[in-house]
């Protein structure tokens, strides 16, 4: 079975955090700021939108046992 060309959540989370470090270093030029904020952006919207579908299936494996309790962070 081929892998998908799609970065999984780990792939996104992890050059998440590289761009966080860059960020804090403090290190780039603006402009390169400006695209890798913007690149970090993007990333945790999608790393949200796979989690809300993650906890949507959940809800569903677990209503169809008829035992869904939310979970309170």
């Amino acid at each position: 079975m081929p892998k998908s060309k799609e970065p999984t959540f780990e792939d996104n989370l992890g050059r998440l955090e590289q761009i966080v470090d860059q960020l804090e270093a403090k290190e780039a030029p603006l402009d390169q700021s400006l695209a890798l904020f913007e690149e970090g952006v993007k990333l945790a919207r999608a790393c949200q939108t796979t989690l809300e579908q993650a906890k949507k299936k959940v809800e569903i494996l677990v209503k169809e046992t008829g035992e869904l309790k939310p979970y309170d962070a």
